[in-house]
């Protein structure tokens, strides 16, 4: 008997790949996206489509009724929004929506796992810990914001077999914001922000999608999970493995603090009656300013077994080979 997945987001980044780790893992998967979504690349694939309204529980519970969905993976969301009061609504009380209904239809309904972010915590003020999945949330943007709300109202919800995943900052085939850097470095240009010290943390696309299906797929729930590569990085590895990579030379330099601040203003006021949000932003400074995002799996290592396959070189290998591959490079 076919296991029935509910993966939302589905036409996403991380969502293509976990379409791709949820078939190979045997699940019958069912996509939630737009109707104005492109799908075009998910043709490969052997899905069923589903558009949901997550603005209506009783609409959603109808829904996953009819479909008894027995898995939830809940990746949607947003990254990119005008103020805080539009990541709540979709981060967050969407997020709560889909969960209350989850949680009140009559199905058998063994895993709600939601895709959260490194964000909903934020970052250390030091260079001295990792973070923790038990430490309290002191998040520095509107969607590390909304996404640590998410987290409280679905924790809060009776009988949810939830488990909480927050990968660090995501990079693979299909992204588009680090990809950004990788566009840079082919024109031979390595600008860094600022110049101080500084602790990131990385995830392979490939490494969260499978950390997601097991989790899944575990016997545990009720709790939250950081996960990363497991290794912790200075401000100039990333840039260095890339043009390892693409075998490039560039020109380094770093950019003042507030000059890319008064950039991010600027960008900002140029978008504010537009529909979409510039990548370079007040709130996209606060995390690339920050000092500290070094991530602890402890407890992932433990309790799911993960065991993470791809270092950052091994991931910017793949990575570079696509994007060249697919004319992005």
């Amino acid at each position: 008997m076919s296991k029935k997945l509910l993966i939302t987001g589905a036409s996403g980044f991380v969502g293509y790949h976990l379409i791709e780790a949820a078939l190979r893992a045997g699940f019958e998967v069912y996509a939630a996206v737009r109707k104005s979504s492109d799908v075009s690349h998910l043709k490969e694939f052997n899905l069923h489509y589903v558009d949901l309204d997550y603005s209506s529980v009783d609409a959603l519970k109808v829904h996953l009724e009819a479909g008894k969905y027995q898995y939830i993976i809940h990746a949607a969301g947003i990254t990119k929004a005008k103020n805080l009061a539009a990541y709540n609504k979709v981060n967050a009380d969407y997020s709560r929506n889909l969960a209350i209904a989850a949680g009140t239809a009559n199905i058998d309904l063994k895993k709600f796992v939601f895709v959260s972010s490194l964000a909903a915590l934020g970052p250390l003020l030091d260079l001295s810990g990792e973070i923790r999945d038990d430490v309290a949330g002191k998040p520095v943007t509107s969607y590390g914001i909304s996404k640590l709300l998410a987290e409280e109202y679905l924790k809060n919800i009776p009988d949810l077999p939830l488990i909480i995943i927050r990968p660090t900052a995501v990079y693979g085939p299909r992204e588009k914001d680090i990809f950004i850097l990788f566009k840079s470095i082919s024109r031979g240009l390595e600008p860094h922000i600022g110049n101080f010290k500084q602790q990131l943390s990385f995830i392979y696309v490939k490494d969260l999608a499978q950390v997601i299906i097991h989790a899944s797929l575990s016997n545990v729930t009720g709790k939250q999970y950081n996960v990363s590569d497991g290794r912790i990085y200075d401000r100039y590895v990333l840039a260095s493995l890339i043009k390892k990579a693409m075998n490039k030379k560039t020109l380094k330099f770093h950019l003042p603090i507030g000059i890319v601040g008064s950039m991010a203003a600027f960008m900002e006021l140029i978008y504010r009656n537009s529909a979409t949000t510039p990548t370079l932003n007040k709130e996209k400074m606060a995390e690339l300013t920050a000092i500290n995002w070094a991530c602890n799996i402890d407890q992932a290592r433990h309790d799911l077994g993960y065991d993470p396959q791809f270092d950052l070189e091994k991931g910017l290998l793949e990575t570079v080979s696509w994007y060249q591959m697919n004319k992005w490079l």
